[in-house]
């Protein structure tokens, strides 16, 4: 450690660390551009200088070692006029947009010009204007307003793994940009908008549409993939206009995939806003009593439920609450027929935690596409990479990011590592062997326990909560070729029903479940409800609804307690902190930590078959993705870059 005073405060930091570190550590402001915590450095905008003693000139803090005794001063004539200075040559050729750039209100140049720039400008030459850049349906390019800080390079460099972006020129003729008009191949492409510190690179679907201070702001969680991701969603109005990260170091540090970013105009779209009845062959609207009385009516005999993929636990708890009143009632969550051992949590979480990864020193990846499937954990896995992490992985032939070597299940590459971890896919567990592939993957990450290295990769972030709630014990497959005489879908769409089956179908998009049922419910989509999700390492998440559920659409737990009283199975509670306080999992919010259980048991042999990804269309994964028509932009433009070689 060594001892810096900084303005006459005294610290304490590690060797090595910069002095901006430092400075920030006495809880002294540092302005900066190209500075980023999670980035290289690459000290080329100059505006955090500082005065060092004994230096003959001031430093650019971020770039500048720190040195045991090292006295630095960050606010003095000296130093003022240094940032002054840098400030009135970034604003050279910087133009008057502030009142039609989408980043007013938000942008780190207008508040750094106030805090520590001049109040006018010696600079009276032509200001120089740039070509905007198409990098495709996502990110927004108004180049001209770039100071260049290479943060949006060295983002995708870094952290996507996407080295498209870069300079050409030098001097007045330097510009950012992908060398050749192309779309940027990645799935984080998001990202560069908030790392942005000026309106060069905004929000293509968000252009013109609000400003900040227009905006209400709620927390919630990215359900569309298992990552857990949390989020800002601001809303004007009953309409979401925008989704952004918030930071959580030990699960997405401060990074978003774009489906769930961009995705949220597909939730005004193809909605479910009244209830629905089959007459004479097709659907007609009718009146939430209509529907209650015609599943009375019709949802007897054999009955069974399967819930989906983004379902909300408390909705899920409900159902399983109805359906254990109704003999003989069966119920599943596994659509995709994944061999899941449900008989221990362990079995199907991601044991080391997402911040895990960074522990490991080799990694094998089973059936899965990790930059598909979970993006943000993709990215993870590529920070741990350049630390030197080795990666191999089973399955087709596909790009991750980062390198990694190509190997069968039968490898030895873990054999000699310290922490060995494997990912394991969804996809790999629904296959006839899904059983011994689950088995054969536990053995190859021989959990102990300091050290589990076992880890179920979800898609979904609907999937564990109702594994943990214990939905299970059916088959939902067996369920839609006629196990039932009447079947309801929570949310489902991926199943084909044989025809004869009586179907309810509860969700929030008319999509593939609500097209095959007798009874559509309207329910309440992820960003219109308070619920509780959990993510692939089992961290129990909170999130708050932003708008109201369209029409007569209304929160799924509330439908399926009125179902209960239609079906005279009345639920116990009608308030949700009544049915929270029924389930321990929803008094737990962070993550769950499972002792370490006895190996699953083996389940035969596993096949020759090759292994097939869950998901090939990372932009069109589920309903709200479907029905967003920037996603559907994105699969035309981009999906080529992404998909498997």
């Amino acid at each position: 450690m060594a001892k810096v005073t900084v303005d006459g405060v005294e610290v304490e930091v590690p060797n090595g660390a910069s002095v901006l570190q430092a400075c920030e550590a006495a809880g002294k402001e540092i302005p900066r551009f190209c500075y980023h915590e999670r980035l290289s450095v690459a000290g080329n905008c100059r505006m955090c200088l500082v005065e060092v003693e004994k230096a003959p000139k001031p430093v650019a803090s971020c770039a500048y070692p720190v040195m045991d005794g090292m006295k630095v001063f960050t606010d003095t004539p000296v130093v003022r006029n240094a940032r002054r200075g840098v400030m009135e040559f970034l604003l050279i050729n910087h133009p008057l947009d502030c009142p039609i750039c989408d980043q007013g209100g938000e942008c780190d140049l207008q508040d750094q010009a106030m805090g520590y720039g001049r109040d006018v400008s010696r600079f009276s030459e032509t200001k120089r204007a740039v070509k905007d850049k198409n990098i495709g349906p996502l990110v927004k390019t108004v180049m001209t307003r770039c100071i260049q800080c290479t943060r949006c390079i060295r983002f995708a460099t870094e952290v996507a793994g996407v080295p498209d972006l870069g300079a050409t020129g030098r001097g007045e003729t330097m510009e950012v940009g992908t060398y050749v008009e192309k779309a940027l191949g990645s799935e984080l492409s998001g990202n560069l908008i908030d790392i942005c510190p000026v309106g060069a690179l905004t929000s293509r679907p968000y252009a013109f549409t609000a400003r900040p201070w227009e905006l209400t702001k709620t927390d919630s969680i990215d359900v569309l993939d298992a990552t857990g991701v949390p989020i800002r969603i601001d809303t004007r109005g009953a309409e979401v206009l925008r989704i952004v990260p918030r930071q959580d170091d030990d699960v997405n540090e401060e990074w978003m995939g774009d489906r769930g970013r961009f995705s949220f105009d597909g939730l005004k779209r193809r909605r479910l806003d009244r209830p629905w009845i089959r007459r004479d062959g097709k659907l007609v609207p009718a009146t939430w009593p209509e529907a209650m009385a015609e599943i009375a009516k019709r949802f007897t005999g054999r009955v069974g439920a399967v819930v989906g993929d983004t379902t909300d636990a408390e909705a899920i708890f409900a159902l399983r609450e109805m359906l254990a009143r109704i003999p003989g009632a069966q119920m599943d969550c596994r659509q995709d027929g994944a061999a899941i051992d449900t008989t221990h949590r362990a079995y199907y979480s991601f044991n080391s935690g997402i911040a895990g990864i960074e522990e490991a020193d080799r990694l094998l990846i089973i059936g899965s596409n990790p930059r598909l499937e979970a993006p943000v954990i993709n990215a993870r896995v590529r920070k741990a990479v350049l630390a030197g992490l080795r990666v191999a992985y089973v399955g087709p032939q596909m790009d991750l990011t980062y390198g990694a070597q190509r190997v069968e299940l039968d490898t030895d590459f873990l054999v000699g590592a310290v922490k060995p971890m494997v990912i394991l896919g969804r996809g790999a567990l629904a296959r006839p062997d899904g059983a011994a592939v689950l088995a054969r993957a536990w053995e190859l990450a021989a959990p102990t326990a300091e050290w589990n290295g076992f880890n179920l990769l979800h898609s979904f972030g609907g999937q564990v909560a109702a594994l943990d709630l214990g939905f299970t014990g059916g088959d939902a497959r067996a369920m839609a070729t006629g196990a039932v005489d009447a079947l309801w879908l929570l949310g489902a769409d991926a199943l084909d029903v044989k025809p004869g089956i009586f179907v309810v179908y509860q969700g929030h998009h008319g999509d593939a479940g609500a097209a095959r049922a007798d009874v559509v419910l309207p329910g309440a989509a992820y960003t219109e409800k308070d619920g509780t999700w959990v993510n692939t390492e089992g961290r129990v998440q909170r999130a708050f609804a932003a708008v109201a559920p369209p029409g007569e659409a209304r929160e799924d737990w509330k439908i399926i307690r009125a179902a209960s009283a239609a079906l005279n199975v009345t639920l116990p509670f009608d308030t949700i902190q009544a049915l929270r306080a029924a389930h321990p999992l929803f008094n737990t919010l962070g993550l769950i930590r499972t002792p370490l259980p006895p190996a699953p048991p083996a389940a035969g042999a596993i096949s020759a078959e090759p292994f097939r990804l869950p998901i090939t269309n990372y932009w069109q994964a589920e309903p709200i993705g479907r029905a967003s028509p920037t996603m559907a932009e994105c699969a035309r433009a981009l999906t080529p870059a992404l998909a498997a070689e």
